[in-house]
């Protein structure tokens, strides 16, 4: 009994003596250390550099300055290529916004003067070479393409769609059958419509769409006979590759 009595009392006192030291010690709570959350590349700026291969086609030629036998179909479509720069930002949440630069070429666009045109007109197939300079402001959505490609912090596969406006400075050589050659400048407003898909790789972004390039006047006034062609439709297949600054 004796015995048990002193084992009762040493535990007593140990948990007495541990309790005081306790508390004389300070209390630090644990640290929990949570992660940075990966936003990916928001509010980037970016430069872009595209190419692409393109068919040009509008409805119908006109000579301004006659008065009958003076509109001809158009009945060939021309084809060439473009090749343009930009610098852009793109916001984070699947908006960007760019202005390009590109160069616009295509060949062999045709109208064939008939019989029935105005007599001050030769007749035969006549063909218009352009170079123009086309200058945007555009404006994109980009978005994920299916759970298994989400576009976001980790990049991927994605889709977009966008719009611009702005300007065309036109440069034209007209061909004719057994006439010279003439030239001719215009500017004119111009607009454009894109999709298409593309791969986020990070810090460069690749991709290929169609773009549809609207010219609304190409004119030649420089000549005797001077000529508008409008509602220019040029369709190109380009791609794409942009590099990020953070």
């Amino acid at each position: 009994m004796r015995n048990l009595s002193a084992a009762v009392l040493v535990a007593g006192a140990t948990m007495i003596a541990g309790q005081a030291v306790a508390a004389d010690l300070p209390y630090y709570p644990p640290v929990i250390e949570i992660p940075d959350v990966d936003y990916g590349y928001s509010g980037s700026f970016y430069l872009r550099g595209s190419a692409g291969l393109n068919l040009h086609w509008a409805p119908e030629v006109t000579h301004t300055t006659l008065a009958t036998g003076n509109t001809h179909a158009i009945d060939r479509w021309g084809y060439g290529y473009s090749v343009g720069a930009g610098v852009g930002f793109e916001t984070g949440d699947g908006w960007r916004f760019d202005a390009t630069v590109d160069h616009l070429s295509t060949e062999g666009m045709q109208a064939t003067i008939g019989a029935g045109a105005n007599p001050a007109l030769t007749q035969g197939p006549h063909t218009l070479s352009l170079r123009s300079t086309v200058v945007l402001a555009n404006a994109y959505y980009d978005f994920g393409l299916g759970s298994d490609y989400g576009y976001g912090a980790a990049g991927g596969l994605f889709g977009y769609a966008g719009a611009g406006a702005g300007v065309a400075f036109n440069r034209m050589v007209t061909q004719g059958s057994a006439v010279p050659d003439t030239w001719g400048s215009n500017t004119s407003l111009a607009a454009a419509g894109m999709v298409g898909v593309g791969y986020d790789f990070g810090q460069v972004v690749a991709d290929v769409g169609y773009r549809g390039l609207y010219i609304h006047d190409i004119a030649n006034t420089s000549t005797n006979f001077p000529y508008s062609i409008k509602n220019n439709w040029v369709h190109e297949v380009r791609g794409t590759v942009r590099y990020r600054f953070n």
